[in-house]
């Protein structure tokens, strides 16, 4: 024991209340960085501080720490400090003062400087936690000092730089593991099939805060995991009512899993720029949690959303610049993790934050966040997987929210453009489940005779096709003309495009009558669109390859050529489809007699096609097969073999072993090799 100013002051000492340990409280990654983090070896120790979302277990983990070491008795001094407000910091190391100098007489401000000094000085083992910091600010001047015999952890939801660098180390806590997390709803609900633990483990995110709180809420109701996982996947309730009431929380829970987090959303909306943090996060919510791409953030859509929202007098321009500082406000809350290209938010905090939301806020923000998304989508869409993937991931959780807003009055452009991704970067027989899922929701919603619904049913049939089944490809394409002809009339665009589209596969049914169909297109879509219309460049185009099949390769061969010439033009050499019609000019070249000009001119358009589109794209594998094909009919049967075998690699790969051009490629080099053996 210690006199000080004629107190006795009794060691080990301790002040304030540290948290009682969570009944089913799990040891994690960081517990073990954290009891050898207590001081000692001679050298001052790094201040440690815990960051990461509300509800991740920060506290739990500081309190089990405390526990540890001061019943153990490796630590002579343990102060817990509620450092929210400054001020409370500073009545916590006031209190502290006079528990070991005995100094009550001072002002709060004094007492708490001759603590932090005794604390450098004093060879006794202590250890300060700062739990729940706000505002790093609020401990300028009052940060405990690097010394042997001192540790310091502070727990917030801050990733300020101010927190990191220099005696102090950030530490991300996140949430459970999936071990960890079931091992933990093992102890809550012993009873429970482990599956079923797993399962409602995911469902929450693994959240520490919502596994306990969900716990207490199905316990309370007499619930197992599988009625609580029904009630949690119906959207129309909110969070709050599937978690405790404020008054039946677990012990040491101060606030729901929702509550938690509306301190920090406040306090980012705060910061400079001011008003911006809050709307992003109400954009995030819809998107798809895995990560949401950050330049969707400063498309237009978003851009003119903020700038017509109100923030009050005095608010900064919205710009790239503005945008970029809120987003990283929200990071340092750790209510999202901003990462260089994507954007990840907790399923849960999305939740909560689309919870806030009205009916027509939510309409208004699944409409932006998809006009965001189709601003974002490369056209034409280059070998990139992983970027199509994220686009159509993010499409697929917004269109789980509000489905109606995106088929109010009519389908949003952006669902179109994430089925026919899924045909562009060879995955037709997904296109086809996509768009069939999809006519479901608009048949339901805007009716059969709606023009969207016909449009997505046309896009089934031309998916069907490029699967490989022309035949279902026409019969649905039937039914669309019916339907198109009695609504929209015989010279409506969308009619028109699907005569083009039905002619063309019948043509692969069968080349007879498509010529004549295509002519018949054709005459129209003059008389409509006039010659230099792309719709009409695409007849131009489907009519001279026709002819080619028919019989007429030298035909085909002019045609082309004139079309490439209108093609180059209007749309400009890189465009896709004048591409194409490159390709096929080449083909019918070599069916004309010219294989050797065939293999020149696939060689220029592949390496177009590489350039433009990538190497992994339906169209550039595509071409390869036709250079391969033309090179056995040059004469170089051999390179042709060795050609076909890398693109059949690559197309099995890429395309998967049923797609149409797999099967042709795997047909070719059976052939070639049967009359090799012959």
């Amino acid at each position: 024991m210690t006199i000080n100013a004629g107190r006795v002051v009794r060691w080990p000492h301790r002040v304030g209340v540290v948290p009682t340990v969570a009944d089913g409280y799990r040891r994690r990654r960081l517990t073990t960085e954290l009891e050898q983090a207590t001081a000692g070896g001679g050298a001052a120790a790094l201040t440690r501080v815990l960051s990461g979302l509300g509800g991740v277990g920060k506290t739990q983990l500081a309190a089990a720490h405390a526990h540890h070491v001061w019943s153990r008795q490796r630590v002579d001094l343990l102060v817990w400090v509620t450092a929210a407000t400054r001020q409370g910091v500073v009545a916590a190391y006031a209190q502290g003062a006079y528990g070991v100098l005995g100094t009550a007489d001072e002002e709060g401000e004094q007492a708490a400087t001759r603590f932090l000094a005794w604390l450098a000085t004093t060879d006794r083992r202590w250890l300060i936690v700062l739990d729940d910091l706000r505002a790093p600010a609020d401990l300028t001047g009052l940060w405990p000092p690097a010394t042997p015999a001192g540790t310091v952890l502070v727990t917030t939801r801050r990733r300020d730089a101010a927190l990191a660098g220099g005696e102090r180390r950030l530490l991300d806590v996140d949430v459970f593991t999936p071990v960890e997390a079931t091992a933990y709803l093992r102890h809550k609900l012993p009873h429970e099939p482990v599956d079923h633990l797993h399962q409602l483990a995911a469902d929450l995110g693994h959240l520490p805060l919502a596994l306990a709180q969900a716990t207490a809420y199905l316990t309370d109701r007499g619930l197992d995991c599988a009625a609580y996982r029904a009630r949690l996947a119906d959207r129309q309730r909110a969070l709050a009512h599937l978690l405790p009431e404020p008054e039946a929380l677990p012990d040491e829970h101060h606030a729901t899993v929702a509550a938690t987090w509306w301190l920090s959303i406040t306090a980012a909306d705060r910061l400079h720029p001011r008003g911006l943090a809050r709307p992003l996060l109400e954009l995030a919510a819809m998107l798809d949690p895995n990560g949401a791409p950050v330049g969707l953030f400063t498309t237009s859509a978003v851009t003119d959303h903020l700038s017509g929202l109100d923030r009050g007098a005095g608010a900064e321009p919205v710009d790239r610049e503005a945008i970029a500082d809120a987003l990283h406000n929200l990071h340092r809350l750790s209510l999202v993790t901003h990462g260089a290209s994507q954007l990840q938010i907790h399923a849960l905090v999305q939740r909560a934050t689309r919870d806030q939301l009205t009916p027509g806020q939510l309409d208004t923000a699944a409409r932006v966040a998809a006009d965001a998304l189709l601003q974002l989508w490369p056209a034409p869409e280059r070998d990139d997987p992983a970027g199509s993937q994220v686009l159509r991931a993010n499409t697929a959780a917004l269109y789980e929210h509000p489905r109606h807003a995106l088929l109010d009055l009519h389908c949003h452009a952006v669902l179109f453009r994430a089925g026919r991704s899924l045909g562009d970067t060879g995955q037709p027989a997904a296109a086809v489940a996509y768009f069939t899922d999809l006519h479901t929701d608009c048949l339901r919603v805007l009716g059969p005779d709606h023009p969207d619904t016909l449009t997505v049913l046309h896009n089934i049939a031309q998916w069907r096709g490029e699967a490989g089944d022309p035949a279902g490809a026409v019969e649905v394409f039937a039914r669309v003309l019916t339907g198109q002809l009695r609504v929209l009339g015989p010279d409506h665009p969308d009619t028109l495009t699907t005569r083009n589209n039905l002619a063309y596969s019948h043509g692969r049914s069968g080349p007879a009558g498509a010529v004549e169909a295509f002519a018949r297109v054709l005459a129209d879509r003059l008389r409509v669109m006039g010659p230099d219309h792309p719709d009409t460049l695409s007849t131009r185009n489907n009519l001279a390859f026709w002819r080619g099949a028919a019989g007429d390769p030298a035909g085909a061969v002019e045609s082309l050529r004139q079309v490439l010439a209108d093609r180059s033009r209007v749309l400009g050499p890189d465009h896709r489809h004048t591409l194409s019609t490159r390709s096929n000019l080449a083909f019918w070249r070599g069916a004309a007699g010219d294989p050797a000009g065939a293999v020149e001119s696939l060689r220029q358009v592949l390496a177009d096609y590489l350039r433009v589109l990538g190497p992994d794209h339906p169209h550039t594998l595509t071409t390869r097969r036709n250079l391969a094909f033309w090179r056995s009919e040059a004469g170089d049967r051999a390179g042709a073999v060795e050609a076909t075998e890398h693109v059949l690699a690559d197309q099995l790969r890429v395309l998967g072993p049923g797609h149409p051009d797999t099967l042709a490629s795997r047909r070719n080099l059976a052939r070639w090799r049967d009359n090799d053996e012959g």
